[in-house]
């Protein structure tokens, strides 16, 4: 039985794992849109980021946040 089905992915596996040709394969620009469109999103939320970290430090400064207030980690069991 094991045989049998070793066969079959044996099988499988050489009709799925076809090598494309080199004329099948080529760049195109909605990839490197999508890369451009990728780039921006990661500018725009380390942009974002360092804007909340700021506000955030300045509200700490003004003590709107009691450092009493902070839970102590929990403890592993």
């Amino acid at each position: 039985m094991y045989a049998e089905l070793l066969t079959l992915v044996t099988m499988v596996v050489q009709v799925a794992d076809k090598v494309p040709e080199d004329e099948d394969v080529k760049a195109g620009w909605t990839a490197f849109a999508l890369f451009g469109l990728l780039i921006l999103a990661v500018v725009f939320l380390g942009f974002s980021l360092v804007k909340r970290l700021r506000n955030a430090d300045r509200a700490e400064k003004e003590g709107l946040y009691d450092p009493s207030d902070r839970k102590p980690p929990a403890e592993p069991e």
